[in-house]
């Protein structure tokens, strides 16, 4: 998960041309932090959905709204193509790109992984993973093989395919760049017509093993992010306004339940979002409206990251207390529901403010000598 929130807000009359100078900032995108916020919340549901904290009407409606909710993750996968390509520098260094990922996601993946590791430890009925697998799951390679995609932090296995993008995104912007707006253009639509061959295949078993979590799978989500940035960049982005985009989106994410799941869920979502991301970046661009850029939106997005990767402990540890599929009525899992919620954004308020922030600061800061020339 990246943020897109980098530099003040701007809002030019037309889409931007290509930035030329190496130092020059990438404006502003609050909208897409916002977004990023809402996409967490549809995990959040799916999961509350899966533990079956509801019964009768309102496990219905929990599956009517969230049954769909892992779609929230092909969402992160297309808008960290797009922000990493918006907010690339020509001039940047691979090992100073790879860096910076390391010090936004690592502090925060460790320390969920060692609290994961005590409640493996601590409490009863917990699968406990083997020293493989542990290590597999640190450095982020665990994803790659199925038995082992969900050790320790569950969800951590989304983190090892952004590990994937991560390593092969210096040459893709670097492709990116030599190829235009049409070569980006066509880049983009190759990388969709992927999504939905793959969506097929899946659908279809063609598969040993499902590839929802396999990390070259999940790539072309993040390469058609990246070329749809490319084209934002250089002025050529032709698409829908952020309502009607938003309205697609939507369709799409309750069409979900309708094919088959996992990856095959995905070629009903990846139209709606690869429009939605750069209709609200073109939006906090132009100065247009957005829901998304309110205030109180934009800061749980930034804390959305820590959410993420904090909810679904909260809810393994509430298992002790609530029991397995508790299927409580309507007010009781409401209730159940909202406690939980709020602890998993406490938690995430503390894991932003005190490992997020000021571990990237520190991983970050460039020694005296080299400020000073």
């Amino acid at each position: 998960m990246t943020t897109a929130t980098q530099a003040p807000l701007t809002a030019p009359a037309a889409a931007p041309p290509a930035r030329t100078l190496p130092s020059a900032p990438a404006p502003a995108l609050p909208s897409l932090t916002g977004l990023r916020w809402m996409a967490a919340l549809l995990v959040f549901g799916l999961h509350v959905h899966n533990f079956r904290y509801f019964g009768g009407t309102g496990g219905r409606f929990m599956s009517w709204g969230f049954e769909a909710g892992a779609s929230g993750v092909s969402f992160f996968f297309v808008l960290s193509g797009f922000v990493l390509m918006w907010s690339a520098r020509p001039g940047d260094r691979a090992a100073r790109f790879w860096w910076r990922r390391v010090a936004r996601v690592y502090p925060v993946h460790l320390v969920t992984a060692a609290v994961a590791l005590v409640m493996v430890c601590t409490l009863p009925r917990q699968p406990k993973p083997t020293l493989l697998q542990g290590l597999a799951d640190v450095f982020l390679v665990h994803s790659w093989w199925r038995p082992w995609w969900q050790t320790l932090d569950p969800v951590s296995w989304s983190l090892a395919c952004e590990a994937f993008f991560y390593a092969a995104f210096p040459l893709l912007a670097r492709l990116l760049r030599r190829l235009g707006a049409r070569g980006a253009g066509a880049l983009a639509a190759l990388a969709a017509l992927t999504v939905l061959a793959l969506a097929w295949t899946d659908a279809h078993h063609c598969w040993t093993q499902p590839i929802s979590s396999f990390p070259a799978a999940r790539l072309p989500e993040f390469v058609l992010g990246a070329a749809i940035a490319r084209l934002v960049l250089l002025g050529r982005w032709r698409g829908p306004g952020l309502e009607a985009s938003l309205a697609l989106a939507i369709i799409g994410y309750f069409l979900v339940p309708q094919v088959t799941a996992d990856y095959a869920a995905t070629a009903c979502t990846i139209t709606g979002f690869a429009l939605l991301i750069p209709a609200a970046a073109l939006a906090d661009l132009h100065g247009l409206p957005s829901l998304w850029r309110r205030r109180w939106l934009v800061r749980l997005g930034e804390v959305s990251f820590a959410f993420y990767m904090v909810h679904l402990l909260v809810l393994r540890a509430g298992t002790h207390l609530l029991g397995t599929r508790p299927r409580y009525d309507l007010l009781t899992g409401t209730a159940v529901t909202a406690v939980a919620f709020t602890v998993s954004l406490g938690l995430s308020w503390l894991v932003h403010e005190g490992v997020e922030r000021p571990a990237r600061q520190l991983l970050l800061r460039r020694p005296a000598r080299r400020r000073t020339a």
